[in-house]
């Protein structure tokens, strides 16, 4: 294997918002491609439960996008509630910029050409951790495969879910049975500029424990 291929791959596939090309059309041969390159991923007790529903029609399209924005407002409304973080947070420094690049795709979702919804069989927001997890662990996994399949090919997307506070006017706008669960939204184009470079994260090692809660190595 190119480690070096793969590993900017993993490293350079951001949430593409900005640079979301509006105007230049997506290959549905693609677009299959990258979903069939998706559907390798691990899935729970082999169920392949998976769905995606690929919305290109204008009318829809903005449906959803007016569903986002007004779920959008709504997080706008939560996050000035919220306390600040400390300024030398690294997340705090970054969040005036996240922000401002997702109001960007609030304001022109209805534009981008094709959105993707990953969807899973059955129901769990009234299970308990393991239900969840299952369901959830069998749909995510082949999300990100997507993405990263996508990625690869020169397409740009964003992992959204604020639609999911109207899930319901979602499966009626687009037909999706009560007993499929939507796990999030892809705007899907083309991107423009160059490449993209890995995000600054919290280290690593700030984060990984061993064998015990709170314990580096």
């Amino acid at each position: 294997m190119d480690l070096t291929s793969i590993d900017h791959v993993l490293t350079t596939t951001r949430s593409v918002r900005r640079r979301l090309d509006l105007t230049r059309p997506v290959d549905p041969a693609v677009l299959e491609r990258c979903l069939e390159i998706a559907c390798q991923a691990p899935t729970g007790s082999n169920e392949q439960g998976w769905h995606f529903l690929v919305v290109t029609d204008a009318a829809k399209r903005a449906g959803l996008a007016e569903l986002y924005r007004r779920a959008f407002g709504l997080y706008a409304q939560m996050r000035a509630a919220e306390a600040p973080r400390p300024a030398d947070d690294l997340r705090a420094r970054q969040m005036p910029r996240v922000l401002d690049s997702a109001m960007y795709l609030c304001e022109h979702l209805r534009e981008v050409p094709v959105m993707v919804i990953p969807c899973i069989e059955g129901r769990v927001e009234n299970g308990g951790p393991i239900a969840q997890a299952s369901v959830y662990g069998s749909i995510l996994p082949a999300t990100w495969s997507l993405m990263l399949a996508l990625r690869a090919r020169g397409l740009g997307s964003a992992w959204t879910t604020f639609h999911l506070m109207f899930e319901s006017e979602a499966a009626a706008l687009l037909g999706i049975p009560p007993e499929i669960t939507q796990a999030a939204l892809l705007p899907v184009a083309h991107y423009t500029g160059a490449d993209f470079k890995p995000a600054h994260r919290l280290p690593v090692r700030e984060r990984t424990y061993w064998n015990r809660w709170g314990v580096p190595r």
